[in-house]
């Protein structure tokens, strides 16, 4: 739960979903942010108002943003 607690920490809305073979972070920073993301190896980077902070999880995530929220999907396995 890492990922989840360190997105919230940033003041973003998050809701996590489990899927049958994924697990879905859906963090909404608002459509008015500036936010962008990167993913390297097992660490997602978002950089939003001139800040860049790393969330690391396990497993080879994917990480895309969408109308200003940002949703990271990993294996079921995965530690989110």
């Amino acid at each position: 739960m890492e990922a989840y607690k360190q997105l919230s920490e940033r003041g973003a809305e998050v809701a996590r979903r489990e899927y049958s073979d994924h697990v879905e972070l859906a963090a909404d920073f608002g459509p008015a942010q500036d936010i962008d993301v990167d993913v390297v190896g097992e660490t997602v980077i978002v950089v939003t108002d001139g800040e860049s902070y790393d969330i690391d999880v396990d497993g080879t995530p994917q990480a895309f943003i969408k109308n200003g929220v940002l949703t990271i999907e990993l294996d079921e396995e995965a530690d989110s």
